[in-house]
């Protein structure tokens, strides 16, 4: 029996979803009778839902290391860091990635690291790689809201400063430096020198690399023209954009198609100017007066309208070909050295991508930048920006918002917190900072005091997942 129990444990896979299976040392083999294969296992019964998909069947896990200085050495395996930290010779510095710094000097052999970086406006692709393996991978999703929170401050800045008298002019004594970006567009820059310098800081960089690109926005709208086509606009011949309109529009509503017998004619923001409408034409719609104050009641449902998905502009493909050479700039300054900086193009990426038989992310482009081709890849991290400062005005029960929250609460919303052996996410903030609102890993919203949880880590900025 204890022999039957030792064969049991020494041939059951434990990697199993459902149940453990039981096989024997002796498998029958399917091309014979009498032939047999002893000392055989079963490499796994994983059910497809737990299986990685084709092109991340060949992955590992790296752990990475800092020296005692906290300069980063080459990563190590998962079982080499338990065998550092049960003895001592490390602690955990940061949970993910899972880092450890060592407490003992040692040697620090390294090897040429390339990190490549596909640049994007709303999400951001990064991989390093060595000349056999990935070290690290994944996407960031970059914040969408900072042109909405200055619009919101500057707002607020108005209604303080109109309270004071006396003021010197500011608006004629101010001058822009040279290179100036908006600050919306200036985050998006810094957030890609951010995560540079974040894989810098558990990773050994030697080469970094930077696709970049310049959009043709007149080819994206129109992709047959050519010549002198890209002096004569859409626009050419009228006075001004209300003409256009009107005479794109047959000078008749689009709603009732002049079923209304209006004589008046007004052109229409289909998505205002104050949230993320622009100028553009096709932006602008020609309506009769009664169906434009029928629309701005809510007797016209908005999406009878949108219809057009350029209205909105080509944000993404300016903002590449703005910030394109100004981030290849700015990590040759931060580097020191030119020769550790390189640049590449879309459509190096994309032949090389479609040779190596990868899909169509902002990881595997990334790991293509980086030279990888048939490397040991790793499971890429899903990483997502959170604001560092929480200024959202609180509301009462009547609605109204009674004023701003000047004081820092200990525990912020996407912190991550213990609470009774589980790990949770915060929520919210009430009571003056002494409850808090929680959700577990699977959703399950309720409330702790403050006394009964333990802070783990702070959830701001770059948060790997």
């Amino acid at each position: 029996m204890q022999k039957l129990e030792e064969r049991t444990e020494r041939n059951t896979p434990r990697d199993a979803s459902q149940v453990r299976s039981n096989c024997g040392s002796v498998i029958k083999h399917d091309c014979g009778v009498g032939q047999v294969l002893q000392g055989s296992k079963t490499s796994s019964n994983n059910s497809d839902e737990n299986q990685l998909p084709k092109e991340r069947q060949n992955t590992s896990v790296s752990v990475y290391m800092l020296n005692m200085r906290g300069k980063p050495l080459m990563p190590t395996t998962p079982r080499k860091a338990r065998i550092l930290l049960k003895q001592g010779k490390a602690k955990v510095v940061q949970r993910t990635p899972f880092t450890i710094q060592l407490k003992y000097p040692t040697g620090e052999t390294k090897q040429p690291i390339t990190f490549g970086i596909d640049a994007g406006y709303s999400k951001i692709g990064f991989s390093a790689t060595t000349e056999k393996q990935e070290l690290i991978s994944g996407e960031l999703i970059l914040r969408t809201d900072v042109s909405k929170k200055l619009t919101e401050k500057q707002m607020y800045r108005k209604n303080r400063r109109s309270k004071l008298w006396h003021r010197k002019p500011r608006f004629n004594n101010r001058k822009r430096d040279k290179g100036w970006l908006a600050p919306s567009i200036k985050h998006k820059l810094d957030s890609h020198i951010r995560l540079i310098q974040k894989i810098k800081g558990i990773l050994p960089v030697t080469n970094i690399v930077v696709e970049v690109a310049n959009f043709d926005i007149q080819k994206i709208k129109n992709p047959c023209i050519e010549g002198k086509e890209y002096q004569e606009g859409e626009q050419l011949g009228f006075w001004n954009t209300r003409e256009y309109i009107l005479h794109r529009g047959n000078h008749v509503c689009q709603i009732c198609k002049g079923k209304s017998k209006d004589p008046i004619l007004n052109v229409h923001h289909i998505d205002p100017r104050k949230s993320t409408g622009t100028n553009r034409p096709d932006n602008l719609i020609t309506l009769c007066e009664t169906c434009h104050k029928a629309y701005h009641k809510g007797d016209i449902k908005p999406n009878l309208l949108k219809n057009n998905n350029n209205r909105n502009g080509f944000k993404p493909e300016t903002f590449m070909s703005t910030v394109r050479w100004k981030l290849i700039n700015q990590l040759k300054e931060i580097e020191n050295n030119s020769n550790s900086v390189f640049h590449t193009y879309g459509y190096i990426t994309k032949h090389n991508r479609i040779k190596a038989g990868l899909q169509k992310t902002h990881s595997n482009d990334a790991f293509v930048i980086a030279g990888g081709n048939g490397h040991e890849r790793v499971n890429p991290f899903n990483c997502k920006q959170t604001r560092r400062n929480n200024r959202c005005i609180q509301l009462n029960r009547n609605g109204f918002k009674p004023s701003i929250r000047k004081k820092r609460y200990k525990f912020q919303p996407n912190d991550l917190i213990r609470f009774k052996r589980k790990e949770c996410r915060v929520k919210g903030v009430f009571n003056y900072g002494k409850w808090l609102r929680l959700a577990d890993s699977t959703e399950n919203i309720f409330n702790s005091n403050i006394e009964n949880v333990e802070l783990i880590c702070y959830g701001k900025g770059i948060q790997f997942n």
